[in-house]
C-alpha cells in the first residue's frame, strides 16, 4: 500500500470526503508492491547509484531486482536499498567474476529469495564474451542454440536449483524470445518446463517476451500456476512475431500500455497460480522519452490497473 493510500484511510476527514464524494481507489495489482529490474534504468545507476535509487522509490516502487552488482559488496547493496527505502528479493545471475555457488552466497547475503538466470548457454556464447567481448557473436549462439542445448540447459537449471536449495534459496529461469522456437511439436520454453524438476526450477516468465514471440502470457499462468513464481512486465510495440533477440526484426521495446499486451488479463490468471513478485522492466533503447520517464509511466500504468 502507498504513502497516499495509508494517509488516506487513516485520516477521518478523507474517509468522510470519500463516502460523500465516492471516486475509484488506485490498487497495485495482485495487492502486490510493484517492482522494478534495475537493468532498466542500469545508466543511470552507474552514473549516480544512490540518487536514481531515491529516484525509482520517489516514483513508487517498493521493490527491485538486481541485473549487476556496480563492484559493490552485498553488505553495501543491501544498505544502499534499504536507506532508499526499497527490498531486493531476487538477483540475476549476470556476474562473471563469481561462480554460480559464490553468486548464491553473495545473494544470500544481500537478502534476497530467488536467483535466476536465462538460458545457460553452452561454451561457445562464453567462448565469445572472452578477451574482446563480442556481443553480436554471443547472440548469434544463443539464436544457434539446438534442442540438445536446451536440454543441457535443463540439466545446468536443475544443478543450480540444487545449489539454490541448500543456501535456502529459489532458483528461476528468466525466458526472453527465442525459448519459443519449435524443435518438431515442441517449443524450447516447454521442453526447459517438462525437464526440470518442478521444485528445484521455478520459472520468471517475462511476459513481453512471450507475447513478442507469438505466444499468450495468460495461457502459461493458466497451464503452469505453481511453476511461475516471477513476472517481467514488458512491453514491445504491435508488429509479427519475432524470434529475433537483436537486429531490424527484433522486437521493438516501448512503455506499458502502449504494446499488444492486456495485462488485466494476466494478472487476472496471475491471481490463480503463485506469482510472488513482478518487476517492471523495459528494454533499451529509450527513443522517446528519458529511462526515468519510461519508468515513471510504466508505474502509472500498472498503478492505475
Amino acid at each position: 500500500m502507498s504513502k497516499t493510500r495509508r494517509a488516506f484511510v487513516s485520516t477521518i476527514g478523507g474517509v468522510a470526503a470519500f463516502m460523500t464524494h465516492p471516486t475509484p481507489l488506485r490498487a497495485n495489482p495482485l495487492n502486490k508492491p510493484i517492482g522494478l529490474q534495475l537493468y532498466t534504468v542500469g545508466d543511470q545507476l552507474g552514473k549516480d547509484f544512490k540518487g536514481t535509487l531515491k529516484q525509482i522509490a520517489a516514483i513508487g516502487y517498493a521493490e527491485v531486482e538486481l541485473a549487476q552488482t556496480f563492484n559493490k559488496s552485498a553488505g553495501e547493496l543491501r544498505a544502499s536499498f534499504s536507506n532508499a527505502g526499497l527490498t531486493c528479493r531476487s538477483a540475476h545471475m549476470f556476474d562473471f567474476q563469481r561462480t554460480p555457488a559464490q553468486f548464491m552466497d553473495f545473494a544470500k547475503e544481500l537478502g534476497a529469495r530467488y536467483v535466476v538466470t536465462s538460458f545457460n548457454p553452452p561454451p561457445s556464447a562464453f567462448a565469445a564474451l572472452s578477451g574482446k567481448p563480442d556481443v553480436n557473436a554471443f547472440m548469434k549462439v544463443l539464436e544457434r542454440m539446438t534442442l540438445d542445448d536446451y536440454k543441457r540447459s535443463a540439466e545446468t537449471s536443475n544443478e543450480l536449483g540444487r545449489q539454490a536449495h541448500e543456501r535456502g534459496l529459489q532458483y528461476a529461469y528468466h525466458n526472453h524470445n527465442l525459448e519459443f522456437k519449435k524443435f518438431g511439436d515442441v517449443t524450447a520454453y516447454d521442453t526447459l518446463l517438462r525437464s526440470t524438476d518442478p521444485e528445484l526450477v521455478k520459472m520468471e516468465m517475462d511476459c513481453g517476451w512471450v507475447s513478442a514471440a507469438g505466444y499468450d502470457p495468460v495461457e502459461y499462468l493458466k497451464k503452469y500456476p505453481d511453476r511461475i513464481r516471477l513476472l517481467h512486465i514488458k512491453a514491445f510495440k504491435s508488429g509479427p512475431p519475432s524470434l529475433n533477440l537483436s537486429g531490424p526484426e527484433a522486437p521493438k521495446p516501448t512503455e506499458l500500455g502502449r504494446g499488444g499486451i492486456d495485462y488485466k488479463r494476466v494478472f487476472e490468471a496471475a491471481k490463480s497460480g503463485h506469482v510472488e513478485q513482478y518487476y517492471v522492466e523495459q528494454e533499451p533503447p529509450f527513443t522517446e522519452m528519458s529511462a526515468m520517464e519510461a519508468i515513471k509511466l510504466d508505474y502509472e500504468f500498472l498503478h492505475h490497473l
